[in-house]
């Protein structure tokens, strides 16, 4: 007997809660799920830019050599043993080993590594390569200098990349279908967006900007400040894998209306049978001959080459302003907060709306158009810092110093880009993934989510490293990350058009009719 179909939404709560009644336990947990996550990764991303730009002779120049020659090893060697847990055990025990190892690490480090970072540090080495490498070199001194600092932004760094993208939205796309997908997953990004705003004042809680004698821990504020945000971290994250537990164990397998979950029961079902093994050499195989997954990647690693330009540039604008280390988690968690209010802002106005209504392309093109044309002021404002008349012109409109103007338009640069990526880019880079076979999608996520987006942030590093060995310090790079930045803004548009037209194609393949509360008419523009 064919399962009765859902009745469809009226129009306030096709905008607002596009969720039937029935559906509810399962998006709810998995939207907790997320939330936490995101709560943890934005806690640990001011953490460490904190660490490891604050020490004496360190600042953002230390960020493009921790990315290249730290974040993107850490990131093979991670998603290599991700691949060997994946061939070996099932998706749960994949989650608790990989969590269990994030989560090991930060323990290690408030306990042992930082309180005793003057001790481990390579003060030695790094005087003699002060002697013997050019000012350019200035980053990657520090970076050795501050072991323990830049291992702990390696971690925070892949925790992103390996808890969220890979755990999170790899399970996420193996038990959603493309229907619930286009409404769960702009939730999703809400429960991300508010987890920013929670962060970000939590976080702003505990920065201690005096030292406080009652606490059994910590040598001066910043330290007690970091123990007490890094124990937040731990909680949460034993937290986190207990509700993975009870998702994987209660939610997910309780189902019973057939039209919308029968085949996520199958894919449950799946965790028991032996598992054809994913190898490394052969996921970058199936990406060099997949046009589709190509263009995905081209948009993963423009975004993070464009976004790692934009963060170091604002880093450097950051440190100048604010050299105390907890002034400067305080801003820059201040900073997340209000991109949370924007993405709120954003997924509840754009996110899941302008994809049902103008398609795919549509959306995916808002958020390199939003980089574009806030870099126009963030890049004048620089480029032109020290023309007169161009200062005077903008004090007339601002009544702001330059300086000022410059770290306002970063500030605007980086919450609105943060705020489209969460959103926008987010969801409709997973729904590519969603029409492609199983297999394919994991082979996919491994090497898009697990090694494309680390090349990006790399890539970007290197190039900012090349230009300050030429150039010798960081505003004398500003000009040619410009043009850079521009050419590959190009780049990321063009293949939002061209990836546009595959997803297209694909979705019309499938028949989605029995699984839909939307007229075939609208599911064809969802994705077109």
């Amino acid at each position: 007997m064919k399962p009765m179909q859902p009745k469809p939404f009226g129009k306030l709560r096709n905008f607002l809660w596009p969720i039937h009644g029935y559906e509810h336990k399962k998006l709810l947990p998995m939207l907790a799920l997320f939330f936490l996550i995101s709560f943890v990764y934005n806690l640990l991303r001011c953490m460490k830019v904190t660490l490891v730009v604050s020490p004496e002779g360190s600042g953002a120049e230390v960020i493009p050599f921790l990315k290249v020659w730290a974040v993107l090893p850490g990131a093979v060697l991670l998603t290599y043993i991700y691949t060997r847990l994946s061939n070996v055990f099932n998706r749960e025990q994949v989650f608790y080993g990989m969590l269990g190892l994030f989560l090991g690490f930060f323990a290690l480090f408030s306990l042992v590594l930082y309180p005793n970072r003057a001790a481990l540090e390579f003060t030695t080495l790094a005087e003699f390569l002060q002697v013997e490498l050019p000012e350019g070199f200035k980053g990657l001194i520090a970076m050795i200098r501050h072991w323990p600092l830049s291992l702990f932004y390696v971690l925070s760094e892949l925790w992103s990349a390996v808890v969220l993208s890979m755990l999170f939205w790899g399970f996420a796309n193996e038990v959603t279908k493309v229907d619930e997908a286009k409404r769960f997953y702009a939730i999703f990004a809400l429960g991300a967006n508010f987890s920013g705003m929670f962060s970000g004042q939590s976080a702003q809680f505990l920065t201690l900007h005096q030292y406080n004698p009652n606490l059994p821990f910590g040598t001066d504020a910043w330290e007690q400040s970091l123990v007490l945000q890094l124990g937040m971290v731990l909680l949460l994250g034993i937290l986190i894998a207990l509700l993975f537990r009870w998702v994987s164990h209660i939610t997910l397998p309780e189902q019973k209306e057939p039209s919308l979950f029968e085949v996520d029961s199958n894919l449950i079902k799946q965790d028991k049978d032996p598992k054809k093994k994913i190898s490394l050499m052969e996921c970058f195989s199936y990406l060099a001959k997949s046009r589709y997954m190509l263009y995905i990647a081209v948009l993963v690693v423009a975004y993070n080459i464009v976004y790692n330009f934009a963060d170091v540039l604002w880093t450097d604008q950051i440190k100048q302003r604010y050299p105390d280390p907890s002034d400067f988690n305080g801003y820059i968690n201040k900073i997340a907060s209000i991109t949370s209010v924007f993405a709120t802002l954003s997924g509840l106005i754009l996110s899941g709306n302008v994809i049902r209504r103008y398609g795919w392309t549509v959306t995916a093109m808002i958020t390199p158009l939003i980089w574009l044309v806030t870099s126009v002021g963030f890049f004048s404002c620089m480029l032109f810092e020290d023309n007169i008349f161009f200062s005077d012109l903008l004090y007339a409109m601002f009544s702001l110093p330059i300086s000022s103007l410059v770290l306002m338009f970063g500030s605007a640069q980086i919450c609105l880009g943060r705020a489209a990526k969460y959103t926008l880019f987010d969801e409709t880079k997973e729904i590519a993934f969603i029409p492609l076979p199983k297999e394919e999608q994991r082979k996919g996520k491994v090497v898009v989510d697990g090694i494309a987006s680390r090349f990006g942030k790399s890539g970007g590093s290197f190039a900012i490293q090349v230009l300050l060995i030429v150039c010798g310090d960081l505003v004398y790079t500003i000009p040619y990350i410009a043009g850079i930045f521009l050419i590959v803004i190009t780049l990321w548009i063009a293949a939002v058009k061209g990836l546009g037209k595959l997803v297209a194609n694909s979705i019309d393949k499938e028949d989605l009719s029995d699984s839909s509360s939307y007229p075939r008419s609208e599911k064809a523009v969802i994705l077109s």
